[in-house]
């Protein structure tokens, strides 16, 4: 098996990190974060960048460029197995058999949800991440009204193993709240541009989740004697991919551009004109 991604996007470095820009090579290795299907046991892997110059002055968000580039790759080995016709979640633990922790995470968070059992009107979806050597994987279940397009999330579990974990609960915590940050980047925070400016001013416009949108969060710490590794945003990036893989399980469609909206929803789950050629 072969992994090639080709990521085209703006630079990152040069504007918030100079100095370790040059120093690099000038590479933007923040563009890149999370491009590779590190963890799967995938052999030969090619990630190449091209750079384009937008104009507008790119920075990191909460998760870096994990956030973007996991939802690239954990959406695209979520379709390889309907592809093939595997069962997802045995398809990523095969191709995680020779990670024991990255195998140990994502079979827990199986199991935590429990994962073969059929819930009407819901769907399951999972998304497993290397992140600096932090392993994290999650589950997420979704329903939709497909009238409105509106995503409702009921619950979220979530198994992380940062090895030596210092304080317990502050792990659950940074988790808990990587969660939320994901759920926001997922279904409401969006930023668009008319005449050249930012249209949205403050959070009536820029919606971010409210008590009233967190679901249930269920987060387990697998403890081991590896080194201490980071906690603080780790579980951000999965949530976006898990919630299409979601989807995908549900309605058989496949959502490629985040965040999920309700008109975005509805549009793809719109039937399609009579004598249309399938996307």
């Amino acid at each position: 098996m072969t992994w090639q991604h080709r990521l085209v996007g703006d630079r990152v470095t040069p504007f918030t990190d100079p100095v370790r820009y040059e120093k690099g090579g000038r590479k933007d290795f923040i563009l890149m974060l999370g491009a590779d299907a590190k963890g799967y046991d995938i052999a030969h892997q090619l990630v190449e960048q091209v750079y384009e110059d937008t104009g507008i002055r790119t920075a990191p968000l909460r998760g870096i460029g994990f956030t973007a580039n996991k939802f690239a790759t954990e959406t695209f080995m979520d379709e390889i197995p309907y592809k093939r016709g595997v069962e997802p979640m045995k398809y990523r633990l095969d191709l995680l058999a020779k990670s024991s922790r990255a195998h140990k995470v994502l079979e827990r968070v199986a199991q935590m949800a429990d994962w073969g059992c059929q819930r009407d009107g819901r769907g399951l979806g999972a998304a497993y991440i290397d992140y600096s050597d932090t392993q994290v994987a999650a589950v997420v279940e979704i329903s939709i009204d497909r009238g409105t397009g509106k995503i409702k999330i009921h619950n979220v579990w979530c198994a992380i193993d940062c090895g030596v974990p210092v304080q317990p609960d502050n792990v659950v915590a940074q988790t808990e709240s990587s969660i939320v940050y994901g759920i926001g980047l997922a279904l409401t925070e969006r930023i668009s541009i008319k005449n050249g400016a930012v249209e949205q001013s403050n959070f009536y416009d820029y919606i971010v989740p409210r008590n009233r949108d967190i679901p249930p969060m269920y987060v387990e710490v697998i403890q081991t004697d590896n080194r201490p590794t980071g906690v603080g945003q780790m579980a951000t990036p999965a949530i976006t991919p898990a919630v299409s893989n979601a989807v995908m399980a549900l309605t058989g469609v496949r959502l490629r551009q985040a965040p999920f909206t309700e008109e975005r929803v509805k549009k793809a789950l719109a039937p399609a004109p009579s004598g249309a050629r399938p996307i």
